[in-house]
C-alpha cells in the first residue's frame, strides 16, 4: 500500500531564511515556519515547523521572504532522528518543499521572473528579472478557438 505524505501549510515565518551551499555547490535554504488554530475558547494552538528547500527556490527563498512573511507551502513530511553529545535521542518532523508562495489573503506581491543565463548552475548563474506580464494573449479573431 502506497502513502502520500504531501502536505500545506500556510503560516507565518519565525525566521529569516538561512542560505548555504553544500560542497556541490547546491543552494539550500532553511527557515521555521508557524501555523496557528484559532479555538473558540480564545486557547490557540500553535504548531511550529522546519522548512528546508534547495537549489534556485533555495536562492529566491532567501531574497523574496523574512521573519513574519505570511506563506503557503506545498511539500512532502520528513522525520529526522539523532543523538545528542549527552546521548539524548532527538527527533523532528520537518517539510521538505516543492512550492513557497506568498500569501495574499492580507498582502500583495510583485511577482518577478527569473531567467537562467549561462550554464544553467543554480549557484553563481547570471539572472536577469523581469516583471511578469498578466496580459493575455492576443486572440487572432479568424482562429478557431479548439
Amino acid at each position: 500500500m502506497a502513502f502520500d505524505n504531501t502536505v500545506t501549510v500556510v503560516g507565518n515565518v519565525t525566521r529569516d531564511p538561512e542560505l548555504r551551499f553544500t560542497q556541490g555547490g547546491m543552494a539550500v535554504a532553511s527557515f521555521g515556519v508557524a501555523w496557528n488554530k484559532r479555538r473558540q475558547d480564545g486557547d490557540d494552538e500553535v504548531s511550529f515547523f522546519d522548512v528546508t528547500c534547495f537549489r534556485d527556490m533555495a536562492e529566491n527563498v532567501a531574497e523574496s521572504i523574512q521573519k513574519g512573511s505570511r506563506v503557503v507551502i506545498y511539500g512532502t513530511l520528513q522525520q529526522r532522528s539523532w543523538e545528542t553529545p549527552e546521548g539524548d535521542k532527538r527527533s523532528k518532523v520537518e517539510i521538505l518543499a516543492d512550492e513557497i508562495a506568498p500569501s495574499l489573503k492580507w498582502a500583495t506581491a510583485q511577482v518577478t521572473k527569473n531567467d537562467k543565463k549561462g550554464d544553467g548552475g543554480s549557484r553563481g548563474s547570471d539572472y536577469s528579472s523581469r516583471p511578469v506580464s498578466n496580459e493575455p494573449p492576443a486572440y487572432d479573431s479568424d482562429e478557431e478557438p479548439f
